[in-house]
This record gives structure tokens, sequence and C-alpha cells, in this order.
């Protein structure tokens, strides 16, 4: 296990829809975000479970149970982070999954912890095996074993923790073991967000960056955010440079839909990435199936990036289908793109697709 990004993430690194943050957004976000639970935006259910475990933890005057923070990037799991170090008057250490490759670099991180302390264990998924394991008996006992030496001499020294809050996020719960996930006291799965509560995020970032923007402009930006606010907050970045150098310094709907027309985001969020899958799906392969590979030649792109960053948003929106013959396009997408979706009898649903042979390369699995 490396610390490097996943393929599909460093493809995608360079699209204005990608939720993982880039060099910009860390510079900007530390700013925006809330830093009190009552504060934070949307995520309501989430929002008055997690009120309910640290007000406990506080009338306890104890540390608060392990929380583990799952969902797709950009959806704030750091926010709520540093929120719950705030809400328990609580230091906050940081680290990652990827940083945690052996034993003794966990071991450092948590013979250093003091009491009440909130550890923030990013990308909990990539942790290596062997300090997972150590993780497991410290989330419990607080407590870890330390070999010193090797061999037949080694010999396991136990070493007593000072009692604290693990925080852990992750965009891929099910790789997690369940011995792991089982020492959460709990857990909370976080959704994309409404349109309704990205304007609410939206206006509010306005105002910290000093950015004047009407109500409909506002919304222009959130309907085209994809559910995140990480993207929101960024897509309003460029309408704000569209505006100070082509407009009169103000985010209206027309500035808003020129600015986002200019960076190929689309009335329903889709980039250039995602419509040249639907263009290819659609137009050269009469709407599917078609295999992934050969999809991701027709666009040009890594079949890793056409599965792990087109396709999510694509599938979740109702524009593609995959099935076990292969990718297809739904009346949506031809809607989207324009088009008529052409009567093909009953054959053309996904479900009687069996019946038609999938457009492929020869040898090439529909995966």
């Amino acid at each position: 296990m490396t610390g490097q990004q996943p393929a599909a993430d460093r493809d995608a690194g360079d699209r204005l829809v990608d939720a993982v943050a880039d060099i910009d957004d860390r510079a900007v976000e530390g700013a925006l975000r809330p830093t009190e639970l009552e504060d934070f935006i949307g995520q309501d259910r989430v929002r008055a479970q997690l009120g309910l475990v640290l007000e406990a933890a506080r009338r306890r005057e104890r540390a608060a149970d392990h929380v583990l923070l799952s969902g797709p990037p950009g959806l704030g799991k750091t926010t709520l982070a540093t929120i719950i170090a705030r809400e328990l008057s609580a230091p906050l250490r940081i680290t990652s999954g990827p940083a945690l490759q052996h034993a003794g670099d966990l071991a450092a991180v948590l013979s250093s912890l003091q009491p009440g302390e909130v550890l923030f264990l990013d990308e909990v998924h990539r942790t290596a095996r062997a300090a997972e394991e150590m993780l497991y008996m410290a989330m419990e006992d607080f407590r870890v074993d330390v070999v010193i030496g090797k061999g037949p001499g080694a010999t396991a020294v136990p070493l007593d923790l000072a009692p604290f809050t693990l925080v852990a996020a992750t965009t891929r719960a099910g790789l997690l073991p369940g011995p792991l996930r089982d020492r959460f006291g709990f857990t909370a799965h976080l959704d994309f967000y409404e349109p309704g509560d990205l304007e609410t995020i939206i206006t509010r970032s306005a105002g910290l960056l000093g950015i004047d923007a009407d109500s409909a402009g506002i919304a222009e930006i959130a309907f085209r955010s994809r559910g995140t606010p990480r993207i929101a907050n960024r897509l309003l970045r460029r309408v704000r440079d569209w505006a100070q150098v082509h407009g009169a310094g103000r985010i209206d709907r027309t500035a808003a839909k020129a600015a986002l027309d200019l960076y190929e985001v689309d009335s329903r969020g889709l980039d250039r990435l995602d419509k040249a899958v639907l263009n290819a799906l659609v137009n050269r392969f009469g709407g599917g199936p078609v295999g992934l590979s050969t999809l991701a030649v027709a666009v040009g792109e890594e079949t890793e990036t056409v599965e792990g960053v087109a396709e999510p948003f694509l599938v979740r929106e109702g524009f593609l289908i995959r099935t076990p013959r292969g990718r297809v396009a739904t009346p949506a997408a031809w809607a989207h793109l324009g088009l008529t979706e052409p009567d093909r009898g009953p054959t053309s649903a996904p479900e009687s697709s069996a019946m038609q042979p999938p457009l492929s390369f020869p040898g090439e699995g529909s995966r």
C-alpha cells in the first residue's frame, strides 16, 4: 500500500468538477469551514445524531465514542472532524492512512496523544495491515503492544495510552474489515446535498470571500455543483473570476451561465469527460450495450478513468446503466443530449439486452 493517489483520482485531478481537493481548495477551505456543529449546513440527520453523541460525552466528562465518517469526497468529513474537536474543547491531531505504513508509525502517534485528544485519521481504508491491527487494541483498550527486538528474542511491551477519540474518514467504507468497523461507537454516512443546501453554503462562502452575488446566480452555481460543497465553492471562485474580467463584478444568472459554459460545466453538472462518454455511447454505439474498454477507447481515456471518475456520477444522475452486457444509455441521456431515442422494440430495454450482442473488441468483457 502506497501513499499515492489512485489512478482514477490522478487522471481526474484537473477537472473543475472533481470532488478531490486540489491545492487551491486546501488554501481556501480552512477559511470557509464552520467551527461549530450548529453552523454546519445540511446532513441534518447526521448532525442531530452526532450532536447527541458529543453532548453525552461532555456530560460524562469522558472521551467521546470513536466516530467513522464515510461518503464521497468533498461532502464535509474533514470539516466535521474539526467541529468534533472544537465541540469537545480538545486538541486535534491529523494524520492519514497512507502515512501509517508500519505499526511503529501508528504507535508513535498514539503514544503522544494527550487525554481527551481527537485523532483524525483520513483515508482510513488505506492504512497498512500491521498498523490497522494495532489500531484494534488501541481503540478498544487504550493500549498497544510495542515489539522490541526481532526474531525469537523479540519482546512485546504493553504501553498504556491516554483516552482519546478517533475520528476516521473514508470514501470506501466497504474496504474496511469488520473488526475495525465494529470498534466505532458512531458511524455516519454523508449523502450528496440538495440544491437548497448548496445555495445556503454558496451564500455563506460568498459572504466570507467578499463576493457580490445575487440569489439567481447562486442558484445557477448550486444546480451545476453535483451535490458537493467543495465543487460548489470551486465553481463560485471561477464564476467570480469571470464576473470580474468580463462583467460588472457581480455574480448574477447571466454571469454564472456564461462562466460555467466557458468551463464546459453544463446545466446538470456534466463536464467534458461526462458528455464525451454519453456522446460516444449514444452517437457511436446507438445507446449500447457496449463494453467498458471499447467505450474508454472511444473517448480517449483509460478504463479506470471512465469507470471510476465519469460513471459514478452518470449512474447516480440516471444517465447510464451498467448491465451484464455492457453500458447502456438511458432515455434521460438521449434527452439531455437533445436527441430522440430510437424505437428498437421490446429488446431495447436493458433487461432484454441479452438478445443483443454487446459492441466490443474481440476478447473484451463488459467488466
